[in-house]
This record gives C-alpha cells, structure tokens and sequence, in this order.
C-alpha cells in the first residue's frame, strides 16, 4: 500500500452498527434467493468498493454491466474519473450493496477485511484484486481482473499497450538518482511500485531504503538526487497549510534546484496499464538533463 493523499486516506474497515443486524439479515436472504452467475464472463450486475477496484472495473467491464462504482470513482486522484461520470455509486457497507442485489463485487482494500466471506456467504462472488509492486506484478493484475471481469481480451490489449509505452519511454540513464516525494512527505525506496516504475523509465532511485519512508531530509541536507519525481493528486486532497515534511526549507530547495517530474498521483497508486503515463513523465524529463561523462 502506499501513502495516500491528506484528506483522502480509504478507511479501510466498514463496520457494522448493531441496527443493522437485521437490515443484513434480510438482504443476506434476499442474495441467497438469488442464483448468481459465476465470476467471469456471466457477470451482468458489477459492484465496485474501491477506487483502485474501479479503476478496473472502469477499464475492463462493459459500462452497461457496471451497477454501481465507490464514491471516490470520480475524485481527482482517480484516474479513470471521466469514466465514472453519471455512473451510480455505492458505499461499501455490506447492506446497502447487497440491497443492489449484484452478480460480482470487486474489491482491493474496500469493506475491510472479512467483507469478502461475509459477501459470498451471501452468494454474491467476490474478484479480489491485489496491489502490484513492479511491472511484472501489474501485468499480473491486469490478467487477473480482466479474466474475472470476462475481459481477457481487453486485458490483453491493455497489457500491449503498456509495454509499447514503457518501450518507446525506456532512456538508458545508469546512474541518474530520482527521488519521489508525496504532499504527504513520503518517499518510496525498492519493493514499491515506484521503484518498478524508475526502473522502467532507466533510472535509479535515490532512496536506497525499502519500502514507503518520511523523505530523507538529512542526506537531502548535504546531498541531492538528478531529478524529482513530485506526486500530485490534484485539488482538495491536501490542506494547503497543513505541515508535512513536503513542506521543509531542504525539500523546498531541493525542489527548486533539480529537475522536476510531476507526477500525477493517480497513475502510481492501483499498479494498472495507466502506470506508463507516470514512466512517459518521468523519462520526458531525463532526455532534458545534462549528459553525463562516461568513463
């Protein structure tokens, strides 16, 4: 996972009010009534109750199978945003998406943890899609959300794409240091998606340390990376006098002294075939970077 935007940050558990129990109990009936098709191709009735969910269910379903999608689907860190426009949307309390009495629910993180054997208890099938923390990984999900969403194919298409992108992006930049740094003062070092993404656009990353970390302002104090990578996850996701390490005199300078790359926020965070969109930016600003001497 990684450090979501100020203001924006999923919850990931919806839990359940004890008056509740009885509206559950009665839609748990209704669903069970039901005789779902299974998860794939037969799929007519799909729920989304998360943002990263909808970005696949956005990409890869047919918009007339869609039932509802999750309240952030249209927010600005949602890349698929203009897709979701005009489409219903659904918190993910179990209730009120079994009253909608769908044939599949997606989910990565939405409803939290036991959402999903509560739902299929239900007999309502639940596509859990997982987070990608490289290329290989994305292309991994890609196949397996288009596979349960009965889009193989378009899966398929998607990953063809991806790959001519990150081709025609890739510059061959050995020992060129870029650093990623969030609103939030995070960074993020191996084992994350953005260090594939670096990777991807030929470049390393300056943040030697695993996973999401505070950026390192000490050694920004004495050293500096090539390039930066800022995320940006668009209007209203950050209090504008909110204090984060973002914020500090080294990382404004740092800003100010290097090359920047903005990143929109939205391509890096749910691992799909949009990621390139982040490689594309990050390799444009490289070609413009002196040369390096070669040895």
């Amino acid at each position: 996972m990684y450090p979501w935007p100020i203001r924006r940050r999923p919850t990931p558990a919806s839990r359940t009010k004890p008056g509740t129990v009885l509206t559950l109990a009665a839609c748990v009936l209704l669903a069970a009534c039901e005789a779902p098709p299974p998860q794939g191709s037969t799929a007519r009735r799909i729920v989304s109750l998360d943002y990263c969910a909808d970005q696949f269910v956005l990409g890869l379903a047919q918009r007339r199978d869609i039932l509802a999608v999750s309240p952030d689907a249209g927010a600005a860190f949602s890349y698929m945003r203009a897709a979701a426009v005009g489409l219903p949307t659904v918190r993910p309390r179990a209730e009120d998406v079994l009253a909608l009495q769908p044939d599949l629910v997606v989910r990565t993180y939405g409803g939290g943890p036991n959402v999903r054997a509560f739902f299929e208890r239900a007999g309502v099938p639940v596509l859990q899609i997982g987070f990608a923390d490289d290329i290989d990984g994305a292309r991994a999900v890609i196949r397996h959300a288009a596979r349960g969403l009965g889009a193989p194919e378009r899966g398929e298409t998607l990953i063809v794409g991806m790959d001519a992108r990150l081709r025609a992006a890739r510059v061959h930049a050995p020992g060129t240091r870029a650093l990623y740094m969030t609103p939030a003062g995070y960074t993020a070092g191996p084992g994350t998606l953005v260090h594939g993404l670096f990777a991807a656009a030929g470049l390393d990353n300056f943040q030697s340390r695993s996973g999401w970390r505070p950026i390192p302002l000490e050694r920004l104090a004495y050293e500096s990376p090539d390039l930066v990578a800022e995320a940006a996850f668009g209007d209203g996701t950050s209090h504008d006098d909110a204090w984060t390490s973002f914020r500090h005199p080294v990382v404004r300078r740092t800003v100010r002294s290097v090359p920047a790359a903005v990143i929109d926020g939205a391509t890096t965070s749910c691992g799909a075939w949009f990621l390139t969109d982040a490689v594309a930016a990050l390799a444009a600003v490289h070609v413009k970077l002196p040369k390096r001497a070669t040895p």
